[in-house]
């Protein structure tokens, strides 16, 4: 049992890091880019699809988030200016997706919980924004704005 958590651990970090480099390496993706858990917001279908690359979730299992875990992201995220001044420039909320972190304790105790979010936006076709929310904080800790400029040449 040890051994199964500790290869999830691993799985999950694994998972994250694919997630993430998916997001840089995709930019110019419109679909299929970013993992939706809610697939709607404020009454408004989320573009992207919910087998996005590196998600880990793809053979079928599925992670349930609350309604009030994804407000409560959204609102930590909209009390910060940066994100204030991403959605006054069009930037749209697309998802909530939980960071999980599992511990192992030294009894082989296994713990789970979703103590981080990332807060997806984006602006049309041309950008995406990643927002780190520390939920137990109640603050946003980083922020990831990806553009894309497309010139068209004849």
């Amino acid at each position: 049992m040890i051994s199964t958590a500790v290869i999830l651990a691993v799985l999950s970090g694994i998972a994250v890091m694919a997630y993430a480099n998916g997001a840089a390496n995709n930019a110019s993706t419109t679909s299929n880019f970013m993992y939706d858990y809610g697939g709607y917001h404020n009454g408004t279908q989320v573009p992207f699809g919910r087998h996005g690359r590196g998600c880990g979730h793809e053979g079928g299992e599925s992670i349930t988030v609350s309604q009030e875990y994804k407000d409560n992201v959204i609102n930590i995220a909209k009390n910060d200016s940066d994100v204030q001044n991403l959605l006054a420039n069009g930037y749209n909320i697309a998802g909530v997706k939980p960071i999980i972190s599992t511990t192992v304790q030294a009894d082989g105790t296994v713990t789970m919980k979703a103590t981080t979010a990332i807060v997806m936006l984006s602006q049309n076709t041309t950008g995406r924004a990643f927002v780190t929310v520390n939920v137990e904080e109640a603050k946003v800790t980083r922020i990831v704005i990806l553009t894309r400029t497309v010139i068209e040449k004849p």
